[in-house]
């Protein structure tokens, strides 16, 4: 018999914020400097200390927890070969519109099940054109699902764990969506599932550069001289790669180091997070309480903030008899893909780059934009999903396959 879908609602225990306004009130911080407060050198110490003082005293962690609570949120349990039962957890709101598209979202890190929040009314509910029944797990070590206790578990594994789900859910074919973790992950279920997963729309795109040999026609667009948007995606791409990877060397040769830090102090986890919320989105105007709600979801995930950091490890060092995880940056032409380019994200190539991935039926390049898509620009990421899959769009055939017709 397959294990039970339960309802899910979210309750910290009393004790673990009073834990954690303890930590808070006895924060060591570093000296005020110029040093210090340049984002340069990392989180200004100033911006550090105002959201410590609001997350010990102002911040409503049981408000957030009860708007959380407004959404379906449930748990199962999810065989993974090799790692026994995994306690799942994840969003899923059907949409009540006949002929819908099952679309599973996939987050990264430091993301989590929140970033479909903002999406996920204007993919259930549009005024018009298609409309999806959408899940949004908590990838496992992320949010409120367990996680493996051995090693080994690589993309290959949240990959079949995603796609056990959306079968448990009773969408034997669906979509995906997803960028960082989630453009790995939802590529790997394309790869291994290609008559489950009909189509992916991806954001945060990495791809290789076209060769003569294998993609001649993408090969000769790269010849061409660079665009100002193209000059501008690279430059960001250097940029990261030589000034923002930092973190990426860490987790993903001693993760348990760095973790040993974020499962100790609450100040370490938000300035590990709060850095990346600064410099991976385009100018984005957060508020003290979304900070604090993204950091808190980590603080009081399930298996602990540690665990999230794990997943660049087993990437990084895939045991030999799972290569195929090293299959997302191949051409797969089973599955259709949609790619929206967002100018601030962290590897901005030019198109002819992800053509090298599948038959791209969608591309758009936007002027503005980041890393979290979802949470900075969720109009413009639903308006390039909806145009891929609807009326003429390149994907619309495979909308078709829930229309009856």
């Amino acid at each position: 018999m397959e294990p039970a879908i339960r309802p899910f609602k979210i309750d910290v225990a009393d004790w673990n914020l009073q834990s954690l306004r303890t930590k808070l009130s006895h924060a060591t911080f570093v000296e005020e400097a110029p040093v210090s407060e340049s984002w340069d050198y990392g989180v200004p110490v100033s911006d550090l200390k105002r959201l410590v003082a609001h997350w010990k005293t102002d911040f409503d962690w049981r408000a957030q927890e009860t708007t959380l609570n407004a959404l379906p949120q449930y748990k199962t349990l999810i065989n993974v070969e090799g790692f026994g039962d995994l306690d799942t957890h994840f969003i899923h709101q059907r949409s009540e519109r006949p002929g819908s598209v099952p679309l599973v979202f996939c987050h990264g890190w430091p993301g989590s099940f929140l970033e479909v929040t903002k999406i996920l009314p204007l993919l259930v509910s549009p005024e018009d054109g298609p409309s999806f029944h959408v899940v949004a797990p908590s990838l496992p070590n992320f949010g409120f699902s367990g996680g493996p206790s051995k090693p080994g578990f690589g993309i290959a594994q949240y990959a079949e764990c995603l796609h056990k789900l959306m079968l448990r859910l009773g969408y034997n074919k669906y979509v995906t969506q997803g960028g960082d973790w989630g453009f790995a992950i939802t590529r790997l279920m394309g790869i291994k599932y290609p008559t489950h997963c009909l189509a992916s729309h991806l954001n945060y795109i990495r791809a290789s550069r076209p060769t003569l040999t294998q993609h001649p026609l993408q090969y000769l667009q790269y010849l061409l001289p660079r665009t100002a948007q193209e000059k501008a995606g690279l430059a960001r791409t250097r940029w990261f790669m030589t000034q923002g990877l930092g973190y990426n060397v860490e987790q993903s040769t001693r993760p348990s180091t760095i973790g040993a830090a974020l499962a100790d102090s609450p100040v370490a986890l938000l300035a590990w997070i709060y850095e990346k919320l600064h410099d991976w989105t385009d100018a984005y105007p957060w508020t003290d309480d979304e900070i604090l709600t993204w950091v808190s979801v980590y603080l009081f995930s399930a298996v602990g903030p540690a665990a999230s950091a794990r997943i660049y490890f087993e990437a990084q060092n895939t045991h030999p008899k799972r290569r195929e995880d090293r299959r997302i940056m191949e051409y797969n032409p089973g599955v259709k893909l949609g790619l929206s380019y967002f100018p601030k994200d962290l590897l901005v190539f030019p198109k002819c780059y992800g053509q090298t991935l599948g038959p791209v039926v969608f591309e758009r390049v936007h002027e503005d934009g980041g890393h979290f898509a979802a949470w900075e620009r969720p109009e413009k990421l639903v308006g390039d999903v909806r145009e891929m899959f609807g009326p003429g769009g390149g994907a619309y055939d495979v909308s078709m396959v829930w229309s009856g017709k």
